[in-house]
């Protein structure tokens, strides 16, 4: 990675305008922009955003104005996290032994920057950090690869609060480890966070696909699958068309797409349990349709993205623009691993026995399966009045709630 370059005290003068854009969508409403002259290699540069209002437009320029005050320019202020981690990773780095920098430098290629590199470093939140974190989690990697993501993270973002382009470094996140044990074992109670029925599942999924470049019909029909199968994305991912059988509508899961050295790879399912998943009437057009999509070839992907490349959580939230959209549904809890918890909520309401569901889910102990069978309000009320009409027919037929009286007789 490229040298860190000191930043110079520039005391540059900004000149600012906001312009207001009614043809665009409501969050590029407007457009703050800032110009200063390069006092180093001469020439006008500029930096802009697109905010959804005026006061956000009037306060990223008053932003722009203190920045450059204390010597920041306006490029560095607007630089992203990869931007600006590729240009201060020595520095942010200093000190670490090979055998340390290594495993980081790995972290931030495959995971960090993929999936937060194209955010401002001043636009990153503690809630972003812990999204990222789950969807690392969600994703499969073990308690290593986390570490080894969210340390490079934090000592490139420990560098920008150094620079002052932030106040405090959002990424630092005490007993995280904690954090990563609950989500791995899918959390207390994944029943509040699954979707409530089938007209949930398929407005998510068209809002999705509306909402994706060119319209793509393919990241619908993976979170319809998903939902319906109870699978990680990494699973939906990595499923061929050998691996469906359409005698019995089942599908033989036994391998998911996860991040590895080089990029990302194909392994075995988590805690390398192969396990049979039902494939219900509900989405076995989608499946038949996706089959001769790819020609019928029986080592062809089931699922991919429009250019026929690999999936992950990552890949999907960002070319769906999922944050916007769960938000804009009222899900702003919303992970991609939620899916997974609807399909399983979904079976447990069914009736489906808590063995069978152990299988589907691939679960290796009972007590994370019987997270899912927590009763919901309306089976306590049934339950309540159930009770209730017991109690009345005792009430109303009290010589059928006595016990029969016997006699006894002494026999010689």
């Amino acid at each position: 990675m490229p040298d860190h370059t000191p930043l110079i005290p520039m005391g540059v003068d900004l000149t600012d305008d906001i312009e207001h854009r009614p043809d665009r969508r409501p969050q590029f409403r407007y457009r703050a922009r800032v110009r200063w002259t390069d006092p180093n290699g001469g020439g006008r540069k500029s930096a802009s955003s697109s905010v959804p209002t005026e006061e956000e437009a009037k306060a990223w320029i008053a932003r722009m104005q203190r920045a450059a005050a204390r010597g920041i320019t306006p490029k560095t202020l607007t630089m992203t996290l990869a931007e600006y981690g590729d240009e201060n990773w020595d520095l942010a780095m200093r000190g670490l032994e090979t055998t340390t920098l290594d495993p980081y430098t790995a972290g931030w290629k495959l995971r960090v920057t993929p999936v937060l590199g194209h955010i401002p470093v001043t636009s990153i939140t503690n809630g972003i950090t812990d999204r990222a974190l789950h969807s690392w989690i969600a994703d499969g990697l073990s308690i290593s690869s986390v570490k080894n993501s969210l340390a490079p993270l934090v000592r490139v973002m420990e560098q920008a609060v150094r620079d002052g382009l932030i106040d405090f470094n959002p990424s630092r996140m005490s007993g995280w480890q904690r954090l990563y044990k609950k989500a791995e074992d899918e959390l207390d109670d994944p029943r509040s966070l699954a979707l409530a029925d089938w007209d949930a599942l398929h407005e998510l999924a068209n809002a999705l696909v509306e909402r994706s470049h060119n319209h793509y019909r393919g990241w619908g029909d993976i979170v319809r699958f998903a939902a319906c199968t109870s699978a990680r994305i990494g699973e939906v991912s990595g499923v061929r068309v050998k691996d469906i059988n359409r005698f019995d509508w089942t599908w033989d899961l036994c391998r998911q797409t996860t991040t590895g050295p080089g990029g990302l790879i194909d392994k075995g399912t988590k805690g390398k349990r192969r396990r049979t998943v039902p494939i219900i009437e509900e989405i076995r057009d989608l499946v038949n349709w996706r089959i001769t999509v790819v020609g019928n070839d029986p080592m062809a992907r089931l699922f991919t993205g429009p250019r026929g490349g690999r999936i992950t959580t990552a890949i999907l939230r960002d070319a769906t623009h999922w944050d916007e959209v769960v938000v804009g549904l009222g899900y702003e809890y919303l992970r991609r691993h939620d899916l997974r918890h609807t399909g399983l909520t979904w079976l447990a309401d069914a009736g489906v026995p808590i063995h069978v569901l152990q299988k589907i889910a691939g679960h290796g102990h009972i007590t994370t399966t019987q997270r899912y069978l927590h009763p919901d309000k309306s089976s306590i009320e049934k339950a309540g009045q159930t009770l209730s009409r017991h109690l009345s027919d005792d009430r109303h037929n009290p010589s059928a709630a006595e016990a029969p009286v016997r006699h006894l007789r002494l026999v010689q």
